[in-house]
């Protein structure tokens, strides 16, 4: 009988964890993130994608403070849903109507003169966790890296990776899954393993392109923390977020062992195995 491998180890682990269950999936990371400058209170629904990391202030507020916007910048867009009442003509009853509305926000550290943060972020002290940091390191052609606070995110375009500092992690081995996430993302490009999830243009935000691409990173993020020896401390956020977009693909099982193959491709990719395993 065939020795399995890490990488069919993790998959049947996942695969089990969604056969029992799973917990809400969590962002694991907790500074950064698009907040109300006034309330402190985080932005909510399509908004946390309309918006950047920071903190936000309306005209209105920036004038009350006293302070200025800079000449030349730019406001941007908050939507949120009004509630309409109206009556029904024939019968008298009341009605409730959804109505979307929008007001605009600037940046209050970059756009604004004259404004304080009022942001207290906590931090945590980890140490590197050594293998996690080989791979990472060691992935060959890699893309250019940012470690700024608030979004984890693969920009195609500017074959980029941003993810948030180990440090704004309770947890050190999430950095490390969130960041192999990111690291799977990129493999997809086309100077790479050139993956339509990555390559597709106008791909939008929970269409079934973008959702299959989510599994490949995901499930590539957890085979990734397998050979760094960290997947018992990642494997039950990362089979919640698997699930959340298994949902979206009207709950087919079938595509985790698809999406698993993918995933081996790009993480042979980044360990370097790649021709290696090609030759077998």
């Amino acid at each position: 009988m065939a020795k399995k491998s890490v990488y069919d180890m993790i998959t049947e682990k996942i695969i089990e964890k969604l056969e029992k269950g799973v917990i809400p999936w969590r962002k694991p990371w907790i500074n950064g993130g698009a907040v109300n400058w006034k309330t402190q209170k985080a932005y909510r629904g399509i908004n946390t994608f309309l918006l950047e990391a920071g903190e936000y202030a309306t005209f209105n507020q920036i004038k009350e403070a006293g302070a200025k916007i800079k000449k030349g910048e730019k406001s941007h867009i908050v939507v949120f849903w009004k509630w309409l009442e109206k009556e029904d003509k024939e019968s008298g009853e009341i009605e409730k109507i959804p109505y979307l509305r929008y007001y605009r926000v600037f940046e209050i550290n970059t756009q604004v003169e004259g404004l304080q943060s009022k942001r207290q972020e906590t931090t945590f002290d980890h140490n590197p966790i050594e293998k996690a940091e080989e791979i990472y390191k060691g992935y060959i052609n890699a893309p250019d890296y940012t470690f700024q606070s608030g979004k984890a995110v693969y920009y195609p375009t500017f074959d980029r990776i941003n993810c948030p500092p180990i440090k704004d992690f309770p947890i050190a081995e999430e950095y490390y899954s969130t960041l192999f996430h990111e690291m799977v993302h990129s493999t997809g490009h086309k100077s790479r393993l050139d993956r339509p999830g990555v390559t597709t243009q106008n791909v939008a935000f929970g269409d079934e392109v973008y959702s299959k691409e989510e599994l490949v990173a995901e499930l590539g993020s957890s085979m990734l923390c397998g050979v760094a020896g960290i997947d018992n401390q990642t494997l039950d956020n990362s089979a919640s977020y698997i699930h959340s977009w298994l949902r979206a693909l009207k709950d087919d099982n079938r595509l985790i062992v698809q999406a698993a193959a993918q995933a081996q491709k790009a993480t042979d990719y980044i360990l370097g195995t790649e021709e290696e395993t090609n030759e077998k």
